[in-house]
């Protein structure tokens, strides 16, 4: 009883609408009313113009280093992101449909609903995921039902796993789109092809003449069937051809073309692939119409059944549609990782796979920079917020599911209405053109669009390899080589008097560097000089037992890329350097053992 009070907060929510204001409806999607929302959410995609997206998790990043900082290139950042999108889960995916028209946004906001089920009982997509719990417990105070979503959510395969399950599983499919015959066939294959061909009119002909006779003979008619080797498809009649290999799959498609009244059927084996070809006999044309519809309604629920969630995002995709977007790195990577296929290993190969996915994203956040910086506005309500106060540009927000009863109404996937906002509001201040005329759909965004599209960030900050930056809110750009991570602190120290012990113990100028604290544990200083850097670093490195460790940007390249992701960086930094110096002296030892070849002998100066 207390688990379920724990995970059915209604009660919790319903208190704290008073402080909302005016409540936006949002549609809610689960498992039981996801097939009747499909249509209405492909008609509001393609009639639309943009496509806002937002994400609930499970978590994020679990320790203050782990965020991204201002000092992260792509890669370092990407690293980061990889990792985290890996261990948590979505729980709620917002998509709202949207178009512009002068200051009024028409929006199709929906609330999906999702959790990872082995519906089809071949391992997937059940996987573990990590939970933190500041994030369940800001969902339950919103009066999120885990209940709900663990029961009804709308389970889901990624393409990657889908191409798998259809392994796994092993069933019948259509054969789709037309085979192209050969213009040349080898001996062989024309040897096979006219096998398959005799052997189909044989069975074929046995089938006509069992319908013929009469029901006393039903024991001959069986042994016949038997022998032309035919099964039953449904209440037709079916005739299996094994293939010894894949190559020999068209070769019997193209030899039962010439057979009208017979429908091919790919048989997949578990784990094999295709190993079979089925052929289904109908009795007219409009019999075999009929069958083509059947296995097609089949397929179609099937795939329904496999894609789940995954169905709205493939819309979303083949829309084409802008997809709109706050924290873009993150979420991107979270609905790669989902429903695309496990994440590629460079922030170059995400791009391009992601590109495959969505042509464009736009992330607010690029937006807002082009007003000012905001470091301290990391979350859309602080955004709009920021707006409201500094610039006149009123949005008038037309929701369609408007009308739905109040006690409907709830705080569930709000979130995507208010980056829909946000980025209407900001593209009016900056004066970008979102409105297209009356059923025209978006051919090219606008210039000041096109230089964000696809530029992914993090919550706030960018960074790139021709620099980084060493605090939030600063533009100023500094090169990696210039940055030095300090670790073995005696007490916690605030950045500043860090500095200043710098500056007492190391007869180093306080304008000649620059510090901050990652953790409690770890600190970066950049310096402006690289004189200064190298007197510094040869300081420490001779202060010895004092405790203190350092090292260059490469070190924490990579610690990032070795998935050391402890609590405190100061660790991951001792366990990648105490792993350097292992492999230094196993490489040192090999370099000692020197292997001469003299004509048939080997020579080992060890042992000399």
């Amino acid at each position: 009883m207390f688990f379920k009070r724990f995970l059915c907060s209604h009660t919790a929510a319903a208190r704290r609408r008073h402080h909302h204001g005016k409540q936006w409806s949002v549609k809610q999607v689960t498992n039981s009313n996801f097939s009747e929302a499909l249509p209405e959410i492909k008609a509001c995609i393609f009639n639309s113009d943009f496509v806002a997206v937002s994400l609930q998790k499970t978590g994020g990043h679990s320790a203050t280093w782990q965020r991204i900082l201002p000092i992260d290139t792509a890669e370092t950042a990407y690293m980061k992101v990889k990792d985290a999108a890996t261990r948590f889960q979505i729980l709620q995916f917002s998509v709202c449909p949207f178009s512009v028209k002068g200051s009024k946004v028409i929006a199709h906001p929906f609330n999906f609903h999702v959790f990872p089920r082995d519906e089809l009982k071949v391992g997937m997509p059940s996987y573990s995921f990590s939970c933190q719990s500041s994030y369940l417990t800001s969902m339950a105070r919103e009066g999120f039902d885990f209940n709900a979503c663990i029961y009804n959510g709308i389970s889901y395969l990624s393409k990657a796993q889908e191409s798998a399950a259809k392994i796994q599983t092993g069933n019948l499919s259509p054969v789709n789109g037309a085979v192209e015959p050969s213009s040349v066939y080898s001996v062989a294959d024309t040897i096979f092809m006219e096998r398959i061909e005799s052997r189909v009119k044989n069975w074929i002909r046995a089938c006509k003449d069992s319908n013929k006779t009469e029901v006393a003979d039903a024991l001959i008619s069986s042994l016949r069937k038997l022998v032309a080797g035919s099964e039953v498809f449904g209440s037709r009649p079916s005739l299996t051809i094994d293939v010894c290999s894949e190559r020999q799959v068209p070769l019997v498609i193209e030899a039962l073309k010439e057979f009208v009244d017979v429908v091919p059927l790919h048989v997949t084996a578990k784990g094999v692939g295709v190993q079979a070809v089925r052929a289904v006999l109908t009795s007219s044309k409009e019999d075999k119409t009929l069958l083509e519809k059947e296995i097609q309604d089949t397929e179609h629920e099937q795939r329904k059944l496999v894609r789940g969630f995954r169905e709205v995002i493939d819309l979303i995709s083949t829309s084409q549609r802008p997809v709109v977007v706050h924290n873009s790195l993150y979420d991107l990577a979270l609905i790669h990782s989902k429903f695309q296929a496990p994440l590629p290993s460079t922030m170059d190969e995400f791009k391009n796979s992601l590109l495959s996915l969505f042509p464009h994203t736009l992330d607010v956040n690029h937006l807002m920079k082009e007003i000012g910086p905001f470091d301290k506005m990391n979350n859309v309500q602080a955004a709009l917020s920021y707006l409201e106060r500094r610039f006149s540009a009123p949005i008038d927000m037309d929701i369609s599911n408007q009308a739905e009863e109040p006690e409907n109404t709830n705080t569930h996937g709000h979130n995507v209405l208010r980056v829909c906002q946000l980025f209407v509001k900001l593209c009016s201040i900056l004066k970008i053109p979102l409105e297209f005329p009356e059923g025209e759909r978006i051919t090219q965004l606008a210039p000041s669009l096109q230089r964000t599209s696809n530029t992914f960030s993090s919550k706030v900050h960018t960074a790139d390899d021709d620099g980084v930056g060493i605090r939030s809110g600063n533009s100023e750009k500094v090169s990696t080589d210039n940055l030095v991570f300090l670790w073995g602190l005696k007490n916690r120290k605030s950045s500043r008097n860090l500095k200043n012990l710098i500056c007492d113990s190391y007869n180093v100028l306080s304008e000649e560097f620059d510090v901050r604290m990652l953790d409690r544990t770890c600190a970066v200083v950049v310096f402006w000089n690289a004189g200064v850097l190298d007197r510094f670093l040869g300081m420490v490195e001779g202060s010895g037992g004092e405790g203190l460790r350092c090292a260059r940007y490469n070190t924490y390249r990579r610690v990032c890329e070795s998935g050391l992701w402890k609590a405190d960086l100061a660790e991951c930094f001792d366990e990648t350097l105490d792993e350097s110096e292992t492999l230094s002296r196993t490489e040192a030892k090999l370099e000692e053992s020197v292997i001469y070849w003299n004509d048939d002998e080997m020579i080992n100066l060890d042992d000399l």
